[in-house]
């Protein structure tokens, strides 16, 4: 089983002063990409309602390997490289043209939102979780050097 892909347009107000996609709207592409990975695991909106809890992302690295442009079609696809009772670390690798063209990786610990504190995943979301299996690409881990 894997993640669906999830899909956006590259849009004028997503373009900067260099003509090329700003990294402010690359993690707001990865993080519509986060969202449908939640949904997918049953943490969607009713569920965010419903058990008031929710992922919250509490690390994330973003390397940026070209450029997308205006109206570039991207394609994200994320895989889980592990997880934990309270935790999920994600792998998202964006796309165009088939291209690579920018990773994301997160770590998103689940959060009571009315304690604002960590709290385990209810076994459904344990099961969407297993069932998905971990993969953690070459690039994960990666820290900033010069």
């Amino acid at each position: 089983m894997s993640l669906p892909a999830y899909t956006a347009r590259v849009l004028p107000e997503w373009i900067d002063y260099n003509g090329h996609m700003s990294e402010a709207f690359y993690v707001l592409a990865f993080g519509f990409a986060t969202t449908s990975a939640m949904d997918h695991l049953g943490m969607d909106e009713a569920y965010r309602d419903n058990q008031a809890a929710s992922l919250y992302t509490v690390e994330a690295h973003v390397r940026y390997l070209l450029e997308a442009g205006l109206d570039d079609d991207l394609e994200i696809t994320t895989t889980i490289a592990s997880s934990g009772a309270k935790k999920l670390h994600l792998a998202h690798e964006m796309r165009t043209g088939g291209t690579l063209i920018a990773t994301e990786e997160i770590l998103g610990l689940h959060v009571d939102t009315a304690s604002g504190s960590t709290s385990p995943f209810p076994e459904p979301v344990l099961a969407a979780i297993a069932a998905i299996g971990q993969q953690i690409p070459e690039w994960s881990g990666r820290s900033i050097t010069a």
